[in-house]
């Protein structure tokens, strides 16, 4: 998540399977009910885990860090890539400069569904210069890496178009996402049905916090923690400070799951949720010590299935 100040710096360039369950009739029997979904899949925490320890790999020996237009961030949409083109996805890298130094996205969509209905889901790949982050936004991009791989593994058909997507330079300003957007014509942003943001989800201290922008979306992520007993609230502190904002503000409908940064969590908060009251949700926010060991799992599992929950919910 990028630092809330104004004037950073602007892009200057360049899914076993959810086939419907087909119930056959039989000759004096009632009608068959309509046809169910598949239900999404249980997303492995430690699938997702083990591509943050991928991340911190890249970042230590990329001087620590995997921020825009160093070795380290390309090495990570690398890495990333080549998970994506394994499992059948058609990839694509997008270009663009900022800072004077190249940045990337990398866009994977899979094959088949209504192109007239994407379901996006996104998350930003890079880290501040301080530090591997691996919560930010390590987290939300290895949660959102394996829920395409589980459509892959699932060969889920959905009926909407499945797209996902690595954000470049988020920390500049949302540049990457901002870049996207604004090259995507009238006609294919009208196209986009939703774009589901995932940044920092495995907080440390967490919270469990959703957007409250586009009302179905919203739902589908309260109906899912509801199911598991998890309160949750309002996500107010990452407003306009994350990739989903370029798509907001071109009317695209959006949503998201967020588990805190350098807000304090409260007395009522650190009741509802467990943890440390009076402490940030991740004290290592922007820091050196964003590393695999600044990772909640209970936080990151829950909040990557509910990734999956609402890609199969919203696209089926």
């Amino acid at each position: 998540m990028k630092l809330s100040v104004p004037g950073r710096a602007t892009a200057t360039a360049v899914t076993a399977a959810a086939t419907l369950l087909v119930g056959g009739s039989i000759a004096g029997a009632a009608p068959a009910p309509h046809p169910a979904v598949a239900a999404a899949p249980d997303i492995p925490v430690a699938n997702v885990k083990a591509h943050l320890t991928q991340l911190q790999s890249i970042a230590t020996a990329n001087g620590g860090n995997r921020a825009h237009g160093r070795a380290g961030y390309k090495a990570s949409l690398d890495y990333v890539k080549a998970k994506l083109d394994a499992a059948g996805f058609t990839t694509t890298i997008q270009q663009f400069t900022s800072s004077g130094r190249t940045g990337y996205n990398l866009i994977a969509d899979w094959p088949g569904g209504n192109t007239n209905q994407v379901v996006m889901s996104g998350s930003h790949l890079d880290s501040v210069t301080a530090g591997p982050g691996i919560n930010d936004n390590g987290s939300g991009s290895a949660a959102v890496l394996e829920t395409a791989l589980a459509v892959s593994r699932a060969n889920y058909q959905p009926t909407k178009h499945l797209r996902f997507a690595w954000w470049g330079a988020e920390e500049l300003g949302l540049v990457g996402s901002r870049y996207y957007v604004n090259n995507l014509s009238s006609t294919n942003r009208a196209k986009i049905s939703g774009y589901l943001n995932f940044d920092m989800i495995g907080s440390p201290n967490p919270g469990y916090f959703v957007y409250d922008d586009d009302p179905t979306i919203e739902k589908t992520f309260k109906d899912y923690f509801a199911g598991l007993g998890v309160a949750t609230e309002i996500e107010t502190e990452g407003d306009g400070r994350s990739d989903h904002a370029p798509f907001k503000n071109a009317g695209v409908p959006v949503g998201g799951l967020f588990s805190g940064a350098d807000y304090t969590k409260t007395a009522a908060q650190a009741a509802k949720w467990g943890g440390t009251s009076g402490q940030a949700f991740d004290r290592c926010y922007h820091s050196s010590c964003d590393t695999t060991s600044n990772i909640n799992d209970t936080a990151l599992d829950r909040n990557s299935d509910a990734i999956a929950y609402a890609v199969w919910a919203l696209s089926s």
